[in-house]
């Protein structure tokens, strides 16, 4: 299988959802240059992309039917096989991460949060329990999690990773704004909303 970088995995869901709105407005086919034009990007990339994700051909003018490339898209992302994660860190964004519908369609199943903080430790977020993250080597195989999403403050990100990889996770969706430290086999996928703030801002004053 033909190596993908960041850049190209970055681009896969800009193209369904562009694909799934022009499915829903009832277009039928589409070409890689009207999608190019449509989301500002190279034509001759649009094009890799597309081929090394779907083996559907397009045909000349008319492009590659809408429908056959939305599915092979999910499939190439995995979107279409339904993991199950966790939340580590059930403050604000934690919560919020809980009452999201919306990962469901990306194959993504949130299960329950963990959290000391013995005020909701117990409780239920949009029907997900809370446990409390000393029970989580117990609980975790029970809820056959294999991501964990993790918000908690970054003084202890690393022990939280730590026990979530004793605990038998295989991936972490990292939000605390430090680097951790796990064995090769686990899947890490930093998200720093500081270096994303300085992006924006920065293009702002300088557009």
């Amino acid at each position: 299988m033909n190596k993908v970088s960041k850049r190209q995995l970055e681009r896969y869901p800009v193209y369904l959802k562009y694909l799934i709105l022009l499915r829903d407005s009832g277009q039928e086919r589409i070409s890689s240059p009207l999608i190019a034009k449509a989301l500002k990007l190279n034509e001759e990339q649009v094009r890799k992309d597309l081929q090394l994700a779907s083996k559907t051909n397009g045909k000349p003018k008319s492009g590659r039917n809408i429908n056959e490339l939305i599915a092979d898209i999910k499939s190439f992302l995995g979107f279409n096989s339904t993991s199950n994660a966790v939340v580590i860190g059930v403050g604000n964004l934690g919560q919020a991460f809980l009452n999201y519908p919306g990962f469901a369609k990306y194959g993504l199943d949130i299960v329950a949060g963990f959290d000391i903080n013995r005020a909701i430790i117990g409780t239920q977020i949009n029907h997900k329990h809370i446990y409390d993250m000393k029970d989580l080597k117990d609980v975790l195989p029970l809820l056959n999690a294999k991501i964990a999403i993790l918000v908690v403050p970054s003084g202890v990100a690393q022990k939280a990773a730590t026990d979530l990889v004793k605990a038998g996770i295989q991936a972490i969706w990292n939000y605390a704004p430090v680097s951790l430290n796990v064995d090769d086999s686990v899947v890490v996928e930093n998200v720093n909303l500081a270096s994303s703030l300085a992006i924006l801002s920065h293009k702002l004053i300088n557009k």
